[in-house]
C-alpha cells in the first residue's frame, strides 16, 4: 500500500513540474535585451495597433507579438510603480490604449515628459489584454514638440 502512494505521489509531482516548467517557460524567456539598435519590424501609430488588435486579435498577434514595434501616439498617463516608469499612449477608443514598460536606461528622460505630449516608442509587442502591452521600451521626442 505504501508503495502505491510513493509512486503516486511521484507521478503527481513529476506531472505538476513538467507543467510548471512548459506554463512559466516563456515568462523566463522574455528578451531583455535593449531595443535602440533594433530595426522595428512594423511602424504605426497608437490608433492603428488598438484597431487591429481590436479588429482581429488572431491575426495581430501572429503580426505582432514578439517582435519589435515602433508606435507613435500621445500620453494618457505616466506611471511609476515598483521602481518601473510605464507610459500610456492614447487611443480613439476610450477603453484601450497602448500600454509601454520603459526600459530602466531610460530613466532620466522620463522627466522631459508630460501628458498629451506626442512621442514615439519602440518596444517589444507582448500582445493584448485590455490594452496593448509593449516591453522595454525607448522613446523618443517628436520635433513638432
Amino acid at each position: 500500500m505504501k508503495t502505491k502512494n510513493k509512486f503516486f505521489f511521484i507521478t503527481v509531482l513529476f506531472l505538476i513540474t513538467i507543467n510548471s516548467y512548459f506554463y512559466l517557460k516563456p515568462y523566463f524567456l522574455t528578451p531583455v535585451n535593449n531595443v535602440i539598435n533594433v530595426d522595428a519590424e512594423h511602424r504605426l501609430t497608437a490608433n492603428e495597433l488598438v484597431s487591429n488588435f481590436n479588429n482581429d486579435e488572431a491575426i495581430s498577434k501572429k503580426r505582432y507579438a514578439g517582435k519589435v514595434v515602433e508606435i507613435s501616439g500621445i500620453i494618457k498617463e505616466i506611471n511609476f510603480l515598483n521602481d518601473r516608469a510605464t507610459i500610456i499612449l492614447k487611443s480613439d477608443s476610450e477603453n484601450f490604449g497602448v500600454i509601454c514598460d520603459i526600459n530602466p536606461n531610460q530613466k532620466e528622460n522620463i522627466n522631459q515628459l508630460k501628458q498629451n505630449q506626442n512621442i514615439t516608442v519602440k518596444g517589444i509587442c507582448k500582445g493584448f489584454l485590455k490594452d496593448v502591452i509593449l516591453l522595454n521600451c525607448n522613446f523618443t521626442l517628436s520635433t513638432d514638440e
